[in-house]
């Protein structure tokens, strides 16, 4: 996914607004769909898609044409999609932007089931302090930062396990020019103050985040779409929750969060999603043939 310092439009559109604000591409829209769609079905293959299989895709999804025949267009605007002109016909082959944000973000929903057994108890830190003269960057550093991982137990400070992910921050911060106001350290929690256990219970709302997990559980716990485009759309759907995921779970390490529901939940989908992805592959070539 580029850096993902906020710079890229389609990571831009994925990411939320801070503590619960509306969606930037809200979850089952036109939009979000089609990038589910792009990454899961065109981009493992490379080869273009005509404007008729994406639109067949998203009417099974239920978007209707007119809604998704606009998707398309503002994908191809920001510059996620490239048209490839046969006659009168068209087809749409990804731009290598996108190519690089699936390939960061496919990285990122893998890593959503594993516990995070090496963590060294070392946390990265961010003091920010938003001049006033910055404060329209307020919203893409919350959104980037919450990417990243990070929570924010109290004002002005924020803070991640994962300090592997500091180069991206550091974009982050510095192509927003915030640099000048952030200070960062690297180490652990001392006994002053509050506990571990207490940074993470007010830094993310994992509460909210455990309940969606529940849902998302219940409803593909015992799925078994019928043959055919009911295996496409469910496994659409199903791969559209993954994909959303990363930008709520912090992936905390088990050391932090025991029996996190949300390790075996996002485990269960990707074993559906392997499952299904034969037959998915194999009726999407199908399609994309016939639209051809």
């Amino acid at each position: 996914m580029v850096s993902t310092g906020g710079s890229t439009s389609a990571l831009d559109a994925g990411r939320r607004e801070r503590k619960g604000g509306h969606a930037d591409l809200a979850p089952g829209s036109a939009r979000s769909l089609l990038l589910t769609i792009l990454g899961e079905l065109v981009w493992p293959t490379n080869a273009p898609a005509w404007t008729s299989s994406l639109l067949y895709v998203m009417n099974g999804l239920g978007i209707e044409e007119r809604t998704a025949r606009q998707a398309i267009v503002r994908g191809a605007d920001s510059g996620w999609i490239e048209p490839v002109r046969s006659g009168r016909e068209v087809a749409w082959s990804m731009s290598t932007q996108l190519a690089e944000v699936f390939e960061i973000g496919s990285r990122r929903v893998e890593s959503l089931s594993d516990p995070f057994l090496d963590w060294d108890g070392n946390w990265l830190i961010l003091l920010v302090t938003i001049p006033q003269h910055l404060k329209t960057s307020r919203k893409k550093l919350y959104s980037g930062l919450e990417w990243a991982g990070f929570g924010n137990p109290t004002a002005g400070v924020w803070l991640t396990p994962h300090s592997e992910r500091r180069p991206q921050v550091d974009d982050l911060v510095t192509s927003l020019g915030l640099a000048d106001s952030t200070m960062s350290f690297l180490g652990r929690t001392d006994s002053i103050g509050l506990s571990e256990g207490e940074i993470v219970r007010d830094g993310w709302d994992l509460d909210a985040l455990s309940e969606r997990y529940s849902e998302v559980e219940a409803r593909y716990r015992d799925s078994k779409p019928a043959a055919g485009d009911d295996t496409l759309f469910t496994h659409i759907r199903a791969v559209a929750e993954l994909q959303r995921l990363p930008f709520s779970d912090p992936q905390l390490p088990e050391a932090l969060l025991p029996d996190w529901i949300g390790r075996r939940v996002t485990a269960h989908l990707q074993q559906l999603r392997r499952a299904w992805a034969p037959a998915v592959h194999a009726r999407w070539a199908e399609l994309n043939a016939v639209s051809g």
